[in-house]
C-alpha cells in the first residue's frame, strides 16, 4: 500500500516513479495522505510544475549540515567517525544533487567499502541512510536511496574481555597520572568520553557517587546518571582534588598544543588510545581497549548474581538487550541447564545401549 497508518504517529504516503522513491509523513487521516500522494505525483509527472518546484540540495551542502548537526548532538568519537566518512562519500559524489544519487552508485560504493568487512560496509549503510533521512525530515531531499539496500550478513564474534590478572598488570605498569584515569574508569565502568567530560562539581564526596553524563541517547541529549563510588575511587579522587589546580574544572586534563589556534592550550582530553596500546605491549598481555573495561566490570557484576536492571543503569544503557551484549560470563543457570542434560544425555545412552544388547542375546 502506499498510504499506511503509523500508530500513535499518523498517516505516511510512500510510492516509486521510474525508479525513484517519494515518501512524506505525518498526516491527520488517510485522506489527507492521499491527496498530498497525488499531488506529488503531478508534481513530478508535469512538466509545468517541475519548473516550480526549488533546486535539490547539494550533496556536499547536505554532508556539512549533517556533520555540523553530529558535531552539536552527538559524541566527539562519533563526530570524528562522520568526519571520516564523510570524507570518502564526497570524494565520490562531491559534484552531485542529492536527487542523482541512486541506489546504484550507492551500491556500488557499498560493495567496494565490503572489501575491507562486511561491518565497515554495514556502518556506512547506518550512516548514509541516517544523513539522507536526515535531509528527508527537512525538506531538502525527496527520497532516501539506501532504503532498498541490504546488509550484509557479518560474521559475529564474542567479545574479548581481558582477565582480571591482566587489567591489574596493564595499570599497574602505568605512571600515577595514568593509573588514576585507568582505575576510574574501570571503578566506574564509564566510557572514555564520560570520564574525559567528568568535572569536580560532578563528583559528590559527601554522597559518594559520580555523575556521568553522555549522548548516547535517543536525541542526543546529554544525559546524566549516578555511579556510587567504590572505595578505591574514593581515594583516588579524595587524593586528586587535594592536589588539584583550581584554576581547572575537569578531574583529568592536560596541556597540549593546539594546531588550528596555533597555540598552547589547557583543557580535558578527547582521545588517549595510544596508551592502552602502549601498556599491553610493554607487559605482553592482548590488547585490549578502555571499553573492554566496561564489559570487564560488567561481566564481574553479572557473575556475581548482580540483577541485570542494576548493571543497566550503571553501564548507562537505554535498552536491556544492550546490557546483555556486556555479559559474558557463563551463569550458574546455563551451568546447571547443561548439567542436568549430560544427566538426561547419559541416561538416555545407557538405556539405549542395553536395550541394543539383549536385542542381541534374545537374537543368539
Amino acid at each position: 500500500m502506499s498510504v499506511y497508518l503509523i500508530k500513535g504517529r499518523g498517516w505516511r504516503y510512500d510510492f516509486t516513479l521510474n525508479g525513484t522513491r517519494y515518501t512524506n509523513a505525518w498526516f491527520e487521516t488517510k485522506t489527507k495522505a492521499r491527496q498530498a500522494e497525488v499531488k506529488r505525483k503531478e508534481e513530478i509527472l508535469s512538466p509545468r510544475l517541475e519548473k516550480e518546484i526549488p533546486t535539490v540540495m547539494g550533496f556536499l551542502e547536505l554532508v556539512n549540515k549533517r556533520l555540523d548537526h553530529v558535531k552539536a548532538f552527538g559524541s566527539m568519537s562519533n563526530y570524528r567517525d562522520h568526519v571520516y566518512m564523510a570524507r570518502r562519500w564526497i570524494k565520490e559524489w562531491r559534484n552531485l544533487n542529492c536527487n542523482h544519487i541512486n541506489m546504484v552508485k550507492i551500491q556500488s560504493f557499498i560493495i567496494k567499502r565490503s572489501r575491507v568487512s562486511a561491518c565497515t560496509a554495514n556502518k556506512e549503510i547506518r550512516c548514509l541512510r541516517a544523513l539522507f533521512n536526515f535531509g528527508i525530515k527537512r525538506g531538502w531531499v525527496s527520497a532516501n536511496p539506501t532504503n532498498n539496500i541490504p546488509f550484509l550478513p557479518e560474521e559475529k564474534k564474542v567479545k574479548y574481555v581481558p582477565s582480571k590478572e591482566d587489567v591489574l598488570r596493564v595499570i599497574m605498569a602505568a605512571d600515577q597520572e595514568t593509573q588514576h584515569y585507568l582505575w576510574t574508569i574501570e571503578e566506574t565502568m564509564g566510557r572514555m568520553s564520560e570520564i574525559n567530560r567528568l568535572t569536580w562539581s560532578d563528583v559528590d564526596f559527601q554522597e559518594r557517587c559520580t555523575i556521568l553524563y553522555t549522548r548516547k541517547k535517543k536525541g542526543g541529549h546529554l544525559t546524566p546518571r549516578k555511579v556510587p563510588m567504590t572505595n578505591r575511587l574514593f581515594q583516588i579522587l579524595s587524593y586528586r582534588y587535594e592536589h588539584r589546580d583550581k584554576r581547572m574544572p575537569w578531574v583529568f586534563w592536560h596541556r597540549y598544543w593546539d594546531r588550528e589556534k596555533n597555540k598552547w592550550v589547557e583543557g580535558p582530553f578527547i582521545n588517549r588510545k595510544r596508551i592502552m596500546i602502549t601498556l599491553c605491549r610493554k607487559v605482553g598481555v592482548r590488547y585490549f581497549r578502555y571499553h573492554s573495561l566496561r564489559h570487564f566490570g560488567a561481566s564481574l557484576l553479572d557473575h556475581a548474581n548482580v540483577n541485570i536492571g542494576s548493571i543497566q543503569r550503571i553501564l548507562g544503557h537505554e535498552n536491556r538487550s544492550t546490557t546483555e551484549i556486556y555479559l559474558h560470563s557463563i551463569g550458574e543457570a546455563e551451568r546447571e541447564a547443561m548439567r542436568i542434560f549430560e544427566e538426561v544425555s547419559e541416561n538416555s545412552h545407557t538405556e539405549s545401549h542395553t536395550e541394543t544388547n539383549k536385542r542381541l542375546t534374545t537374537t543368539g
